[in-house]
């Protein structure tokens, strides 16, 4: 139940003594045109609970009294939505969120305090507008990060699929009607492609330190860090994420009871994620993500392999043992922190000698590798655990320079093959023509097929010459007969 407050007239003037306002003391008041009109009143808001409303700098107390009436007449919703500031409203959407990921919710919190709220927290919900988000990522766009560069158009892209996705909530609330985040134009961003390490990539690296932000090995260079890492306790891991391409935390996740060996086949069905340090463990990324990886003989091997390293270790731990189920563990079989893969494989590759690559690079270069060997895109897809074949083909299948090799010879044959042709239309073309050019009678004869034109020549014959039909017709008429003229 709403009350119906109190309007009020005060001013801004101050205590000569103590500095303070007087507000609704000031004797000036007494003037009617001194000060002006506040009014407040409590309300229900969107939870259900009472909040005060007050508003001011009304010149008369018929226009507080109208105000107040209007605030009073709006619904929960409305109220909400006129009296809740965007800094609110984005904790409280945050605060209601129970089907994200911990990782998904880590960056929203990310984007809202560090961006949104700084910027847009002030303003009313109802009252953001399309050009305040364009000064927003104006000003977002001139900011550096913690590299000291500009903030890139994918950084901007995700805040505002942050401050979307509240705003579109705030619509099924019926706080608003309309989105304005939704209108707002961003520069473009482009999707990473894979680079192949090639040898003018790999010396230009080694001279300006610039490398690609995704980039992946070549198959002889993948076959060098295998063939480095052969001794290393984690080399089925390697192996395992380079040739299936595993996501790091799939492969993190992965427990005994996943694999069947005897069927040549494992199963993704949790994954091993971080949310700043902290490791959360939970279903795969997507729902596409849960399946089923087939493995050939060479990788059941290298894991039966990796089994009896395992064991060999629970003896050597004793009583130190963990015995956690996970294919992957440390040395007293606690489970891996996913973030220990990303800097042990940095480490690795660089003592190889091979230029750098990220673990999930290692991922672009499985499929990669498995676009290369003649798998379709569709089986990729399942491999990789993709929801749509646009990404797998956008992202994932960069051309290693065998296959352009092979493309770019293909492309040669077809070439040289069509113009092979043409060249022996136009040999016999030409042959045709020199015959036709010998020394004939003085008829010639043009043919028009339509295509190139073909001359015939007429050689003299001892026939006597006929007059024909045509020039017999169109003969001068015989003796005095005249043709009859019309007048």
């Amino acid at each position: 139940m709403t009350s119906k407050g109190v309007i009020f007239r005060r001013c801004g003037c101050k205590d000569p003594v103590t500095g303070g306002r007087l507000g609704h003391v000031c004797p000036q008041l007494v003037d009617a045109g001194h000060g002006s009109w506040y009014f407040h009143v409590s309300v229900t808001n969107l939870m259900g609970r009472r909040e005060r409303v007050r508003r001011g700098g009304y010149r008369t107390e018929a226009a507080a009294r109208r105000a107040r009436n209007e605030v009073l007449g709006r619904s929960r919703e409305e109220q909400s939505s006129r009296s809740w500031t965007v800094a609110r409203w984005l904790r409280y959407w945050l605060s209601t969120r129970v089907g994200i990921r911990p990782t998904t919710r880590l960056s929203h919190t990310q984007y809202i305090e560090r961006f949104l709220i700084p910027h847009l927290g002030h303003i009313r919900l109802a009252e953001l507008t399309v050009r305040q988000l364009t000064a927003f990522f104006a000003a977002v766009g001139k900011e550096t990060n913690r590299f000291g560069k500009p903030h890139t158009p994918t950084t901007l892209a995700h805040i505002r699929t942050t401050l979307r996705a509240a705003l579109n909530a705030a619509i099924r609330e019926g706080l608003i009607v309309d989105n304005p985040a939704r209108r707002v134009e961003l520069p473009t961003r482009r999707r990473a492609h894979a680079m192949v390490w090639t040898p003018g990539r790999v010396a230009d690296w080694q001279a300006t330190g610039i490398r690609p932000s995704v980039a992946v090995w070549t198959a002889a260079q993948l076959a060098a860090f295998l063939d480095f890492v052969r001794g290393d306790r984690l080399y089925a891991l390697w192996w395992l994420i380079a040739l299936r391409g595993l996501r790091r935390g799939e492969a993190a996740g992965l427990r005994w009871a996943d694999l069947d060996l005897e069927h040549h086949q494992l199963a993704i069905v949790r994954a091993r994620t971080t949310a700043g340090y902290t490791v959360f463990e939970g279903p795969p990324k997507s729902a596409a993500s849960s399946r089923t990886v087939a493995l050939d003989r060479r990788t059941v091997a290298v894991l039966r392999e990796h089994a009896c390293r395992q064991r060999r270790e629970r003896a050597a731990a004793g009583g130190r043992w963990r015995d956690s189920g996970y294919v992957f563990t440390n040395r007293h079989g606690s489970p891996l922190h996913p973030g220990f893969l990303t800097h042990r494989i940095a480490a690795l590759a660089a003592a190889a000698g091979l230029p750098p690559v990220r673990l999930h690079d290692l991922r672009h270069g499985a499929a990669t590798l498995a676009h290369l060997a003649g798998t379709d895109l569709k089986t990729i897809q399942d491999q990789l655990g993709h929801s749509s074949i646009v990404l797998t083909a956008d992202t994932y299948t960069s051309v290693l320079p065998a296959a352009q090799y092979k493309a770019a010879e293909a492309t040669a044959r077809l070439v040289l093959g069509a113009a092979r042709k043409d060249r022996d239309k136009i040999t016999k073309l030409a042959r045709t023509t020199s015959v036709a050019a010998q020394p004939v009678s003085e008829g010639i004869t043009i043919h028009d097929t339509g295509q190139v034109p073909v001359v015939a020549a007429h050689r003299p014959s001892t026939r006597p010459a006929t007059r024909s039909r045509t020039v017999a017709t169109a003969r001068q008429p015989r003796g005095n007969h005249r043709p009859h003229r019309t007048r």
